[in-house]
This record gives structure tokens, C-alpha cells and sequence, in this order.
């Protein structure tokens, strides 16, 4: 519970509000730091995206430290925090349920619960998508895809943990991705904007 709360802080809307704005009102009207950045400048939305990457990170460690005081799985107790703190901000119940998508607050779980090179070489994909195409959801949505093979490759293969940590990428893989059904959609039409273009 304390994990979804932790991810449902807005921080894309509250640091709108704070500059006399309502975010969804603007842009896309997702409260993410894409779009806060389109609409505000890149400085907010670097804001933004570190504030929504700390509350994953955050969530993460918070669930490790409950799952060691009442002696369960440290993995397990680490994952069940980050699916909540990314539901929490994908659905925010401080907004109708009606929250960002996921990436940045996903990537501080993901450096959190994973090998570091699971983060690394997500972030590499996402980077190097993104100054091809300049399109924060393709890059967004490929990194995502990646997720699980990046855990293949880098998670040592013993025991229910690694099993654990593939379910969770997958999971998160999944939803990243539906939670960006309908930038695919105008991707395909060729209506998606790019970064820097309002």
C-alpha cells in the first residue's frame, strides 16, 4: 500500500501546478515527463523524470527492507513494491486513476531490483532509439521489449529468483507497452511528434 502511495505521487502535475499549470490540459495531457517537457521546457521534464525515477527506486527499497524485517523473500518483497509503485503512477488516485505511463518510475525499480547492467543496457537501447528517431514513446516502447532479454543475459540463471525477476520484466514489458497503445497507433499513421516539437 505504502509502495502504490510512493507511485502515485504526481509529480508531472504537481510541478505543472506549481508554474500555473494544468499539465493535462497541455500537450498529449499525460502528466509524464515527455510531456512536461514539451509543454514546459526540458528542464522541468528532467525535473519530473528524476522525481518519477526516485519514487521507483524508492518503492524498491522500501519493499526490500519490509520483506527482510518479517524474514521473506528479498526479490519478492522488492517486486510486489515496484508493481505497486508503477500501478500507483500509471494509475494515480490522486487523478481518477488516470496517470503517466511508466518509464522513468519503472527505471529506478529496475535499478534498484536488477543487475546494473539490466539498467544499463535498457538505458543504452532507450538512448540510442531515441537520438535516431527523436520519438520518447518508441524509444520508450523499445526498451521496454528489451527488458526481459536484457535480464537473460545479465541475471545470474540459480534458483526462484531469477525466475522472479524474469516474471517481473515481463510484467512490466507488457504494461509499458499497453500503456503506450495509442502513441503505436499514431507511429504507425506518422502523427507521433517528435521531441522538441510542440
Amino acid at each position: 500500500m505504502l509502495s502504490y502511495l510512493i507511485g502515485s505521487i504526481p509529480s508531472g502535475y504537481l510541478v505543472a501546478r506549481f508554474k500555473g499549470l494544468d499539465i493535462r490540459q497541455h500537450g498529449s495531457s499525460n502528466i509524464g515527463a515527455a510531456n512536461v517537457a514539451r509543454v514546459m521546457g526540458k528542464k522541468w521534464g528532467y525535473l519530473v523524470g528524476f522525481c518519477d525515477f526516485c519514487k521507483g527506486f524508492l518503492a524498491v527499497r522500501l519493499g526490500l527492507l519490509v520483506a527482510a524485517h518479517f524474514l521473506l523473500s528479498p526479490v519478492l518483497g522488492s517486486i510486489i513494491a515496484a508493481i505497486a509503485c508503477i500501478l500507483g503512477h500509471n494509475y494515480t488516485i490522486w487523478l481518477g486513476f488516470k496517470g503517466g505511463k511508466g518509464i522513468a518510475t519503472s527505471g529506478g525499480a529496475v535499478l534498484a531490483l536488477l543487475p546494473p547492467l539490466v539498467f544499463v543496457s535498457a538505458a543504452v537501447v532507450w538512448l540510442a532509439v531515441f537520438l535516431i528517431g527523436r520519438y520518447t514513446s518508441l524509444a520508450s516502447i523499445v526498451a521496454a521489449a528489451v527488458l526481459p532479454l536484457t535480464v537473460i543475459l545479465f541475471t545470474p540463471k540459480t534458483g526462484t529468483d531469477f525466475w522472479l525477476m524474469m516474471s517481473f520484466s515481463v510484467a512490466m514489458a507488457a504494461l509499458a507497452i499497453w500503456r503506450h497503445r495509442s502513441n503505436i497507433v499514431r507511429l504507425l499513421n506518422g502523427t507521433e511528434n517528435r521531441f522538441g516539437k510542440k
